[in-house]
């Protein structure tokens, strides 16, 4: 089975390369590197870490399949000791006194973390361009956007400077720039893997994500990540998945897809002819295919939008410089906070606040609001049934092909309806895998909640049949 981690453990096994000839490696090309992936480099760490794993080999020590294996993360982890920025001027001096979940469970299987990676600032936006570092350069062709907002994970990737990356996904901010970068990012299931140290942006929806570029590293970091944590009451334990469990998906009879998603006027015609030729590519390999009723995609944005705005005014409300930050001060404690949030958050930040705050003001939170929450409430009830009907969901990533560096910017609507594909999927809270096949900018694949399995299963069918 094709696997990046596989083959470098083997590598390092047979002392084929050294641990820290790898790593060398690796720094030396994200430090060269022009896609503006880098927001700071943990080079010392990781050159420790890689000098102990060497010594282990040597010493005829057995090293874990994930030991010595470079990773990088998107820079709205904690990480103990380094740089959290977000991406953002507010926190650009930042440093973490702790470590995310996911992160440690990593470092506690011996994987050697890289590098802090660009995205949009707080995780706000669907391009990383909206943050200090500078646009994320898209992998394939640097006159367009990476995709976001863990556009810097995706990218790194895709260009072989990390061996897999972890990125943060709330409406498909792991899924569009992995489509965007033609590899595989995946949303888990809601709580399968620990939200402590993540960031928050929005609570309900955010997901701690891989990045890679194949399915079976996919599986192993996923593994690795998932579990109960007593830091985190929205997490649970989950059944490990093993490697040949996802090599056979006779159980997968029948897929649906939302055929409102295809005939929508918004679709580019060549996404829209890819993904029909996609469906009769499965069909004749003998699978039934469904076409279901589904919420309009501005429905879908609209209720994401109003959720996702309310949650992160609340959550960042934390951040005026008193406690965490960059301070500006001015002529009182009430002016230093209004100066500080509104020098310090980019536009597209203070444009999410402004609108959570709205929605959930009086007057205006039962007309809004509780309206979006009824609708979420709708949404994953349609989900459940259409699961009683079909095993897999797929769909397109996006209805359109990655924009051009600084088009986004001007357009900030359009940027919202880039997501409609993939907020539907969150709202819903399912796991849901891009894979780099069946249309430019990528597939979805869907499955009910906790059956992370069954996605892995069928991408590996798809893999073999388009």
């Amino acid at each position: 089975m094709e696997s990046q981690i596989h083959s470098l453990h083997q590598q390092l096994v047979k002392k084929e390369i050294s641990c820290v000839d790898l790593v060398k490696g690796k720094l030396a090309l994200l430090k060269s590197n022009t896609h503006n992936t880098v927001n700071s480099l943990l080079e010392n760490t990781a050159l420790e870490l890689a000098t102990k794993v060497d010594k282990k080999i040597a010493s005829g020590e057995t090293i874990g399949l994930l030991e010595g294996i470079p990773f990088g993360i998107k820079d709205v982890y904690m990480v103990e000791g380094t740089y959290t920025t977000a991406s953002s001027d507010l926190l650009k001096n930042y440093k973490s006194a702790y470590t995310a979940t996911a992160i440690q469970k990593l470092l506690d299987a011996g994987a050697i973390p890289l590098v802090k990676e660009n995205c949009d600032s707080f995780g706000h936006g669907s391009s990383s361009e909206n943050t200090i570092f500078g646009a994320v350069k898209n992998a394939h062709n640097p006159e367009l956007v990476g995709g976001g907002s863990s556009g810097g994970s995706a990218v790194n990737v895709a260009k072989d400077f990390t061996i897999f990356s972890i990125g943060g996904d709330t409406g498909g901010s792991v899924r569009q720039p992995a489509g965007y970068n033609a590899i595989y990012g995946l949303k888990p299931t809601y709580g399968r893997i620990s939200r402590y140290g993540l960031m928050a942006y929005a609570s309900s929806t955010d997901c701690v994500g891989p990045i890679a570029k194949s399915i079976e590293d996919i599986r192993i970091v996923l593994n690795t990540m998932s579990g109960k944590d007593v830091k985190d009451q929205t997490s649970y334990a989950s059944a490990e998945i093993e490697a040949p469990s996802i090599l056979n998906a006779d159980n997968i009879k029948t897929i649906g897809y939302f055929k409102n998603f295809i005939e929508s006027e918004a679709i580019d015609e060549t996404i829209k002819n890819d993904f029909l030729s996609t469906i009769e590519k499965i069909k004749a390999k003998g699978i039934k295919v469904k076409a279901l009723d589904f919420f309009k995609s501005d429905t879908l944005v609209s209720t994401y939008y109003t959720l996702a705005m309310a949650e992160t005014a609340s959550n960042l409300s934390r951040l005026d410089g008193t406690n965490y930050g960059d301070r500006i001060e001015a002529d009182n404690l009430k002016e230093s906070y209004s100066v500080t949030r509104s020098e310090k958050f980019s536009e597209e930040t203070k444009r999410r606040i402004v609108g959570g705050n709205q929605v959930l003001s009086q007057g205006f939170s039962d007309a809004i609001y509780l309206k979006g929450l009824a609708l979420r409430d709708q949404i994953s009830q349609n989900f459940e049934n259409d699961f009683n009907e079909v095993d897999i969901i797929i769909s397109p990533v996006t209805p359109s092909v990655p924009p051009k560096i600084g088009d986004s910017l001007k357009d900030p609507l359009a940027m919202y309806l880039s997501d409609a594909y993939t907020v539907g999927f969150s709202l819903g809270q399912l796991p849901t895998l891009t894979v780099p096949q069946g249309t430019e900018t990528g597939l979805q694949i869907t499955a009910a909640k906790d059956n992370d399995e069954l996605v892995l299963k069928f991408a590996n069918f798809l893999k073999d049949t388009i």
